[in-house]
């Protein structure tokens, strides 16, 4: 089944001479008495890189074929990242995660998405729990506003963290914008 390019959205996963990309952005254009124009930014879920271009409203795409399914993340080999499908047990490199990378540790279960039967990409799921293992002191003062200080997680992701935050704690983080969002309760 063939989509026009005026169905597009954000997160719209299609294929353009066999590559599978997701819209970022797009915006319509309606030329006075010509055609509409759709103007996108793509990512290519093979190689990660950003695109931008523009079709006529007229234009026919195939949607994608892309399968999500969990995954486990085994482990990180200089760029290369591990993942294994616990129903087969069959083990996926993936590169290019950089940041995606700082929101998963060795062991978790989330979801991967297949092209062909290849691992192209990773879903982070909203929140994820990551363990202190340094944290700044807070700076006493000015209490007007909220006191955050700096914290590093297992993973190597720096968060600003409250100041009673410290070394040992398990936060919650969002994966869409690495803030801090709360203290696990013990």
């Amino acid at each position: 089944m063939a989509l026009s390019f005026t169905d597009l959205k954000k997160g719209t996963v299609f294929q353009l001479d066999e590559v599978p990309y997701k819209v970022l952005d797009y915006s319509h254009k309606m030329m006075g008495r010509g055609s509409a124009t759709v103007s996108v930014k793509l990512q290519n879920l093979l190689d990660g890189k950003i695109l931008d271009k523009t079709f006529k409203g007229s234009e026919q795409i195939e949607p994608a074929d892309v399968v999500s399914r969990p995954v486990q993340y085994l482990y990180q080999d200089n760029r290369q990242f591990y993942f294994m499908d616990p129903a087969n047990y069959e083990q996926y490199e993936l590169s290019g995660l950089q940041n995606q990378a700082m929101f998963i540790k060795e062991g978790d279960n989330i979801t991967g998405q297949f092209f062909k039967n290849r691992l192209i990409n990773i879903e982070l799921p909203k929140n994820v729990w990551l363990r202190v293992v340094s944290a700044e002191e807070a700076v006493r003062g000015d209490t007007s506003t909220a006191i955050t200080k700096e914290a590093q997680t297992e993973t190597g992701l720096k968060v600003k963290v409250p100041a009673f935050i410290k070394t040992g704690d398990i936060i919650s983080v969002d994966t869409a914008s690495g803030t801090y969002r709360e203290r696990q309760k013990t």
